[in-house]
């Protein structure tokens, strides 16, 4: 995975686990965000006929489901140029407007921080 973008091992670890979820199930998207306590919460897209969630809006789901009161990043693997705006609203609502959202492509290689 190269990166043009200067990342820490911390954020480089939530793509490679982002990308692998993706990988792994075969979906659109994967997502992973990282918690207050430095815990790691890893999705991919939901798509059932009632229930249809973005990685990230999963990933964050997760992070909520499992206690986490803030976030302190999230990165998505997606085909996509930009984040969705309904999932940097999730990610926002939980760890505020400073919380960088990472976009990397399928290749793992970082493209934007938002």
């Amino acid at each position: 995975m190269t990166q043009s973008i200067e990342l820490d091992p911390e954020d480089r670890k939530i793509i490679t686990l982002a990308r692998s979820a993706r990988a792994r199930n075969g979906v659109a998207e994967g997502a992973a965000v990282r918690d207050e306590t430095g815990r790691t919460y890893v999705a991919g897209t939901v798509e059932l006929a009632s229930l249809k969630l973005s990685a990230l809006q999963t990933a964050v789901a997760m992070a909520v489901a499992s206690g986490a009161k803030s976030l302190e990043a999230a990165a998505v693997v997606t085909e996509a140029s930009r984040p969705a705006e309904a999932d940097l609203s999730a990610v926002r609502d939980l760890g505020g407007p400073e919380t960088p959202v990472l976009l990397a492509g399928p290749d793992g290689e970082l493209r934007t921080r938002v």
